[in-house]
């Protein structure tokens, strides 16, 4: 999938388009440029149509054309008519996951009880299958941490996000001592920023960084907020993510204190 996305982009810019020149000649959204080249698949015959503008001559279609079926094969999601602007289809290409939660318990390591009641919180109401897909892409997600290829999981969470009740105090107890069970994990590290630490520049709003197998592809950061979300892949920015993450784990408890915290919180000591 990220290979058809960089392909894609390389067209683009060996034509000399920008990515607002490309969608006004395809009748596309400059944001459906962006979540295209971030990784998110087009349809069949937009793909075509790209080739089309970006130069591609019919006779050499069929490389490009093979590509493109290899990553639909791989986008198991699609099925699920998710639209997470690409965040997905990069995350199974990823080999490490560093992310900042402020408010919940990152969606890699919630129980299925736990995902619920936050999907159903949401401000914008959905549709019960629109709730299973959501529920049954993210339970598949999980898998990463104990399928191979392992995902490496870095997370650094707020120690409000442990106390905020979500669903039963059974569920919610339930949820803590998961993530106590995550933690126990090789290729998982998960670590607290306690609240007696006061103020810290996590306040600003939770983050993601997905890296990659290839040292060449460059890492990329994912931002959700409660009325959209995206992805930034400037270089300038990736770097101050990953500053800010490796600032904030810092700040954290290491993962022994961590995930004593977490069992105290988990038993309501």
């Amino acid at each position: 999938m990220r290979q058809l996305a960089r392909t894609l982009r390389a067209l683009r810019e060996e034509v000399g388009y920008t990515q607002e020149e490309s969608a006004g000649k395809l009748r596309f959204s400059d944001s459906k440029i962006c979540r295209i080249e971030q990784g998110q698949l087009p349809g069949y015959h937009e793909f075509l149509a790209m080739l089309d503008i970006y130069g591609i001559v019919v006779n050499d279609y069929g490389e490009y054309i093979r590509m493109y079926e290899r990553a639909e094969e791989k986008g198991w999601w699609h099925a699920y008519g998710l639209n997470d602007r690409g965040f997905v289809s990069a995350e199974a290409e990823a080999s490490t996951v560093r992310t900042f939660q402020l408010a919940h318990i990152p969606g890699l390591l919630q129980t299925e009880a736990y995902m619920r009641e936050l999907f159903t919180a949401t401000y914008l109401p959905r549709q019960q299958h629109e709730l299973e897909n959501q529920v049954a892409v993210r339970l598949r997600r999980q898998r990463r941490l104990t399928d191979e290829p392992l995902l490496h999981l870095h997370a650094v969470i707020d120690e409000s996000a442990l106390h905020r009740p979500i669903g039963t105090r059974d569920q919610h107890h339930a949820q803590l001592r998961q993530v106590v069970d995550r933690a126990r994990l090789a290729n998982v590290t998960i670590q607290v920023i306690p609240t007696e630490l006061g103020a810290h520049s996590g306040q600003q709003g939770s983050f993601t960084v997905l890296s990659f197998p290839d040292p060449a592809e460059a890492a990329l950061v994912y931002v959700e907020q409660p009325f959209t979300s995206f992805c930034v892949e400037k270089e300038p920015e990736v770097s101050a993510a990953r500053m800010v993450f490796d600032h904030l784990a810092d700040l954290a408890l290491d993962e022994d204190d961590s995930q004593a915290l977490v069992e105290r919180a988990a038993t309501g000591r």
